[in-house]
C-alpha cells in the first residue's frame, strides 16, 4: 500500500549565509514532517533558525542544502515565479504587525490577495465580508485600521489569511502585540479555523501558553531542531 505524502516535508534542510571562514549556518540539517490538519507550533530564542524555517515553508526563501517537499512536490527545484503561484494559491500568512494597509478599509485590506488571484470585484466582496463575518467583525467592513483594536486588526489580518481558502496558514507571532485576553481570542479563533475548516497552521511563537493551543512543538536552537522531529 502506497503511503501518503506528508503536506509538507523537510529533508536535511540547512540555511547557509556567508561562504568558507564567514559561514554562518541558520539552520543545519533539519528534519520535518507536517501532515495535513496538524497545528504545530515552532517555538526557540532569537537566531534559533525558526524564522528561517518559517520562511523557507513559506516560498520566501530557499534552502542553501536539501529538500522541501510541498505534498511530494520538491519545492526547492522551483524558481521564484513558480514559488509565488505556490505562495499565492496556497498560503496564508498572519503577521505579528498585522501589515494592513492604513488608508484601507477592513474589507478592503482583505480584498487585497483575491486581486492578486484576480477575483472578480463582485465575488471578491462577497468573499472578503464572509471572511470578516467569520472572524466576528461583520460590523467594521469599512473601519480603517487605524479605527480598530489591536486585537481586530489582527482578526482582519486572519481573515484576509484565510479568504483563498489556503491549505496552510503561516502565522508568525500572531499574539506578539496583543495583550493575554485578546491573544487567547486570537488563538481560540486559529484553533477553530484548524479543527472546523482543516487549515494546517504553522505558527512561530516565544510563549508557552500559546504554543499550548498546537498539537506538536518543534524546539529550535542554534539552527537545529532539539525537541520534535530531528
Amino acid at each position: 500500500m502506497k503511503t501518503k505524502s506528508a503536506l509538507i516535508e523537510l529533508r536535511d534542510v540547512s540555511k547557509v549565509y556567508g561562504h568558507m571562514s564567514t559561514a554562518t549556518y541558520a539552520l543545519k540539517n533539519v528534519n520535518i514532517k507536517i501532515q495535513r490538519g496538524e497545528f504545530i507550533a515552532i517555538m526557540g530564542p532569537s537566531g534559533s533558525g525558526k524564522s528561517t524555517c518559517m520562511n523557507i515553508i513559506g516560498c520566501l526563501d530557499s534552502p542553501s542544502d536539501g529538500s522541501f517537499l510541498f505534498e511530494g512536490l520538491n519545492v526547492t527545484g522551483l524558481n521564484r515565479n513558480q514559488r509565488a503561484v505556490l505562495r499565492r494559491n496556497y498560503l496564508g500568512f498572519v503577521f505579528q504587525g498585522f501589515n494592513l494597509l492604513g488608508r484601507t478599509s477592513a474589507l478592503e485590506n482583505v480584498e487585497l490577495p483575491l486581486i492578486y488571484k484576480g477575483v472578480k470585484a463582485l465575488e471578491r466582496k462577497e468573499m472578503a465580508t464572509k471572511a470578516l463575518e467569520m472572524v466576528g467583525l461583520a460590523d467594521v467592513l469599512s473601519h480603517t485600521p487605524g479605527e480598530l483594536s489591536g486585537g481586530q486588526q489582527q482578526r482582519v489580518a486572519i481573515a484576509r489569511a484565510i479568504v483563498t481558502q489556503p491549505l496552510i496558514l503561516l502565522a508568525d507571532e500572531p499574539t506578539g502585540n496583543l495583550d493575554s485576553k485578546r491573544s487567547r481570542e486570537i488563538m481560540e479563533l486559529l484553533k477553530k479555523f484548524n479543527k472546523e475548516k482543516n487549515i494546517t497552521i504553522i505558527m512561530v511563537t516565544h510563549e508557552e501558553e500559546m504554543a499550548l493551543y498546537a498539537d506538536k512543538i518543534f524546539r529550535f536552537k542554534d539552527g537545529m531542531i532539539v525537541e520534535g522531529e530531528k
